[in-house]
């Protein structure tokens, strides 16, 4: 199995670090978006989340689907659950899935099983990357660079936790519940607003200026190459207690609760900073309450939400002409006009 570098051996990056963690603990957030220079970790931060993360249980079907929860799997899973026949099980790694910018609608959605269909003379499903994404991560660099239509195919699954394909006489549903993430440079091309306000959390990440933390980038990844498992091995306590808070936070979430004067606070800082539409303030909402579970915290309060705010509202922005800021100086510039009222 391919040693992964350590989650907890990551320098700085925190603001990715932490939307990849609150992510992980609420994927109705909606996925993260990383905006940057290449080469700051993007790639390496996500499969080492998914590497610190326990092995999922799977069933005996395409798309391996939760047994614990067949009324939510597809449909040969739902077909035994009803018939009470027994499923088999097995454990398997977190997914996640690189999605190439050259890969077809086809590929990405499933197509008819050719060779079957030739050989047998059979229709059959050949599930394609969002199956095989299902209950785990799809990575697409570059999202930038990618084809509209096939963008749109992307949010619209990964919002509705289900792929529906109907092609080539085939008409198959299946679940495909997945965190969306994205990575590109936005000196490439940028995205569409209404696709960018499809993204739970948008990050911008750059090149580290300062001296000591290059230094220290450098020599942990040249000490994980030289020797993986012993670089590995160092940091096994520390991603432990990644993934102890992650899970930990899973079971606090559906108990945090969050009060209407915090309800009240987001709804006054998107309408400050002119957020179209309530995404907005609805995905602060889930975002800092994951945060508050991940804390141990039982109530969410401001800090949460202020915390959090750029990595929700600074994609959301209409571009000011009048105002030269970046949107995230713009909102760390709303969320103390509006502690300060």
């Amino acid at each position: 199995m391919r040693i992964m570098f350590p989650f907890a051996a990551i320098v700085g990056q925190d603001q990715m670090k932490l939307a990849l963690s609150i992510a992980a603990v609420d994927p109705s957030i909606g996925g993260v978006l990383v905006f940057g220079d290449r080469g700051t970790g993007k790639s390496t931060a996500v499969r080492a989340l998914a590497a610190v993360l326990p092995d999922i249980e799977t069933a005996d079907c395409p798309y391996h689907c939760d047994p614990a929860r067949p009324d939510e799997g597809c449909e040969l899973c739902r077909s035994r659950a009803e018939s009470q026949i027994p499923q088999k099980t097995e454990a398997m790694r977190v997914p996640v899935v690189d999605l190439p910018l050259g890969a077809t609608e086809d590929r990405i959605a499933g197509s008819l099983d050719l060779e079957r269909a030739l050989s047998a003379g059979e229709k059959r499903f050949e599930p394609g990357l969002l199956a095989k994404a299902h209950r785990g991560f799809l990575y697409i660099d570059e999202i930038n660079l990618l084809e509209d239509h096939l963008v749109d195919l992307l949010l619209d699954v990964a919002a509705s936790g289900e792929n529906v394909v109907e092609r080539e006489g085939l008409s198959v549903r299946h679940p495909a519940r997945f965190v969306l993430i994205g990575s590109g440079n936005p000196e490439e091309g940028e995205l569409r607003p209404q696709l960018l306000d499809r993204f739970g959390l948008s990050v911008e990440v750059r090149t580290p200026q300062d001296l000591a933390t290059r230094i220290q980038v450098v020599k942990r990844r040249d000490a994980f190459e030289r020797d993986p498992a012993g670089f590995a091995a160092e940091y096994e306590a520390a991603n432990a207690e990644v993934r102890d808070a992650i899970l930990a936070a899973r079971r606090r979430l559906r108990g945090v609760a969050v009060p209407d004067a915090t309800l009240e606070k987001a709804a006054q800082l998107s309408i400050r900073l002119g957020t179209d539409g309530l995404r907005g303030e609805l995905t602060l909402m889930r975002a800092a309450r994951a945060l508050a579970a991940l804390s141990g915290d039982a109530v969410v309060g401001w800090s949460h939400l202020a915390a959090l705010a750029p990595l929700a509202l600074s994609h959301r922005l209409r571009r000011d002409p009048l105002d030269e800021a970046g949107s995230t100086t713009r909102v760390e510039r709303a969320v103390g006009e509006l502690a300060a009222a």
